[in-house]
């Protein structure tokens, strides 16, 4: 059998002398000293790729197994690199001109195996042997490689055993190390190379009544042990996230998100302090300060399932000071996207929704209610639609373009006009708002507003968890723009039915996570007709 060497630079052919149908070790060392006029005096070391020693004894098995890689040191601190792997031709090694000369002879004492890149690494652990030394300081590299995995060692050291903590630990790493290296579905003899690493390198948790003593990590005929389970949990969650990640896209008011100010963020006991100040303080100015100042601590709470629905309460002054919300969405994206809607809704989308429902919207009652008090300019003496007043049913025509849609089998088709009860209510003047609030029961974030007649309202308040927030200005546009950001505020996701309307509104007109949110294809739609339309 012929070799590749390499030694300090030059790569040559050199043959394994064999007697008895056995590859020499000895006499392989010694070709290699002869090929590299190396001192024939001089000792080698053969080492694997973890610097552990291979001996004589297993030289000929690792020789006639695959994808197999030596680099041989001399002793007293030279280099020399031997790399071979068997089965391979001259062509596929790819020889420059000094390795394509062969040779034979003798000599030895020791050399080194070293995984040469990545693929080397893992063709050794799939193709080898079954080396306990290759398998030990496999496991070695990929816990010392990993946080966490020093005081594995630690507690071993110091114990002689591990905790079901440490070990749960250990597996994790191990199976990440393994999927990392060799896909989701590792072959069989990796998994059990793992398993033996680990008996191997800890040797009080090898289980001295089984078979090999690893099968409690990995037993390859019933596919049990620890390293399988973990390997199932996260083939599992793989795949279901891989699922999720083709129907759900993250981006919108739940995703996380860094702040956009340079106010600076209370932490420990003066957050604490921060909060308990506000709560009982007169001074609209200090108020929204701290509020400012605690902007990241409340980020925390709602973006936690488990404090969520506390955070009117431990942030009550939302109740009773008008524009904290407008201030957190600011504080999130910025005055420029804060102020977009106010900016453009009236004077370039308004106009260009209407137009666009006049040509394709099929006329019903309702529609053409709604499309008489969008036309109908508010300072207009007679009102001449009983419906919401001209902002307010602009704003709704657009949910009518943009309608819920079907999700699921089971589920019915909910109207435009049915959604549109989710996006805003009416309360008359004088009917108690404890009892509305009481009925309301736990729903998505609305408006309510509040006058003797729809299309006149004196009082706009943002509904969330069953609690009213006062809009900071009292106008149609304006309370939309605040039911917008307080989804963001907040950290809520937007209502199924109105899901379409909303990201239309988070993309086309704030501009928000543009290409990075799902849209339906209706939202583009509507989106290209409103942007390429002229009125």
């Amino acid at each position: 059998m012929l070799v590749p060497v390499e030694c300090n630079g030059v790569s040559k052919w050199v043959r394994v002398p064999q007697v008895e149908d056995e590859y020499n070790y000895s006499q392989f060392l010694q070709a290699v000293l002869a090929k590299f006029n190396l001192p024939g005096s001089a000792s080698l070391s053969l080492k694997d790729s973890s610097n552990v020693e291979v001996d004589s004894d297993i030289f000929d098995e690792l020789l006639k197994s695959s994808g197999v890689s030596f680099r041989a040191e001399e002793c007293d601190g030279s280099n020399a690199e031997v790399e071979f792997s068997e089965g391979s031709s001259l062509s596929d090694w790819s020889p420059s001109p000094s390795r394509a000369s062969q040779g034979s002879s003798s000599s030895g004492s020791d050399s080194t195996l070293i995984l040469e890149s990545t693929k080397a690494r893992k063709r050794q652990l799939v193709e080898g042997p079954l080396d306990s030394n290759v398998a030990r300081n496999n496991v070695r590299v990929a816990l010392y490689s990993k946080p966490g995995g020093k005081e594995i060692f630690k507690e071993y050291e110091k114990t002689s055993t591990i905790s079901d903590v440490t070990r749960r630990k250990m597996v994790n790493i191990l199976v990440a190390d393994m999927v990392e290296s060799h896909g989701r579905v590792p072959p069989v003899n990796v998994r059990i190379l793992y398993a033996l690493g680990i008996t191997t390198l800890f040797p009080k948790l090898k289980d001295p009544d089984s078979q090999n003593g690893y099968e409690h990590f990995y037993d390859h005929q019933s596919g049990s042990g620890y390293l399988a389970w973990r390997l199932k949990t996260v083939q599992r969650n793989s795949a279901q996230d891989s699922k999720k990640s083709r129907t759900n896209f993250q981006e919108g008011p739940k995703t996380p998100r860094s702040i956009h100010s340079d106010e600076k963020q209370l932490t420990g006991d003066e957050c604490r302090e921060a909060i308990s100040v506000m709560k009982h303080s007169s001074n609209t100015t200090l108020v929204k300060n701290k509020m400012k100042a605690t902007f990241q601590h409340r980020q925390k709470v709602v973006q936690d399932p488990d404090t969520a629905s506390t955070v009117l309460d431990l942030f009550p002054r939302f109740l009773d000071t008008p524009g904290l919300i407008d201030q957190d969405f600011t504080m999130i994206f910025g005055e420029e996207v804060s102020g977009k809607f106010l900016s453009k809704w009236p004077t370039f989308f308004k106009p260009r929704v209407i137009a666009d429902c006049c040509k394709n919207l099929t006329t019903s009652p309702h529609v053409d209610e709604l499309l008489l008090a969008a036309q109908q300019e508010s300072d207009d003496s007679v009102w001449h639609s009983e419906e919401w007043d001209s902002e307010m049913a602009a704003i709704l025509l657009l949910l009518h373009l943009l309608p819920p849609t079907v999700k699921g089998k089971k589920a019915g088709k909910m109207s435009a006009s049915e959604a549109a009860r989710r996006l805003i209510k009416f309360m008359k003047v004088g009917s108690s708002m404890e009892t509305f609030l009481k009925e309301t029961g736990p729903k998505q974030p609305f408006l309510l507003g509040v006058g003797e007649r729809s299309n006149s309202i004196q009082d706009f308040y943002v509904i969330l968890d069953q609690k009213a927030i006062p809009c900071r200005m009292q106008t149609p546009v304006a309370a939309f723009d605040e039911l917008f950001k307080a989804h963001y505020a907040f950290a809520v996701s937007y209502d199924d039915a109105l899901s379409s309307f909303f990201i239309f509104i988070q993309t086309t007109v704030y501009g928000i996570d543009v290409g990075k949110v799902k849209e339906s294809p209706r939202v583009k739609e509507i989106r290209a007709r409103v942007l390429h339309s002229e009125v």
